[in-house]
């Protein structure tokens, strides 16, 4: 009965990914054509990141990325972290996109998708996003228990990790279709700014 359930999740979320910009079977650098292995495994995951799901790729040994500021920003913005690591464990272009498994791969990312160290010019990560961050905002930003979330759930409980914000409290890295074709990933479709008003009270 469990094999038999895990078979089941298994489809659904390699459903959800296929066809996806991380749907890797036909790249060339993975020659298995193995949709999940390239990020998870079921054996020997690396622990070393908070949050990692039986994560089987290098995660980037980047120390210190350029980050966001602003004066008017009142979030306290460190180094990214928990699951931030593990996207940047490829989108920073230290890392190959072969490197998994325990291999050491050749192929880094390019263009558009390799966002690089500098972060500066990016909306901020790896951030509390709480009460007392509304607050000290001044009425710029939704309470964490606003309804606005996916589907109608609040933004503490669909979108932060943690309690933080990370890239994928708007990036969904399995599954683009509620942003519709060529949604970047997004968590939901931002048509009219819907995705940044999910959080931005302005």
């Amino acid at each position: 009965m469990l094999s038999m359930a895990l078979l089941l999740t298994a489809g659904i979320a390699s459903a959800a990914i296929t066809g996806t910009a991380h749907d890797f079977q036909a790249d060339a650098w993975n020659p298995d054509g193995e949709i999940c292995e390239v990020c998870h495994t079921p054996h020997n995951a690396d622990t070393s990141v908070a949050d990692a799901p039986l994560w089987n790729h290098e995660v980037t040994a980047t120390a210190t990325f350029t980050i966001y500021s602003s004066t008017t920003l009142q979030a306290s913005v460190g180094q990214p972290d928990g699951v931030s690591k593990l996207c940047l464990s490829c989108h920073d272009g230290s890392v190959a996109l072969d490197s998994f498994g325990g291999a050491t791969g050749s192929t880094n990312i390019s263009g558009n998708a390799n966002v690089g160290t500098d972060l500066s010019n990016d909306h901020p990560i790896s951030f509390t996003y709480d009460a007392a961050l509304v607050t000290a905002d001044g009425g710029g930003l939704n309470a964490i228990t606003d309804a606005s979330g996916i589907g109608g759930g609040t933004i503490a409980s669909d979108l932060l990790f943690g309690g933080n914000m990370e890239c994928s409290s708007c990036h969904d890295v399995h599954d683009d279709a509620a942003a519709g074709a060529g949604g970047f990933l997004l968590v939901k479709s931002n048509a009219a700014s819907a995705l940044c008003l999910t959080c931005h009270a302005k």
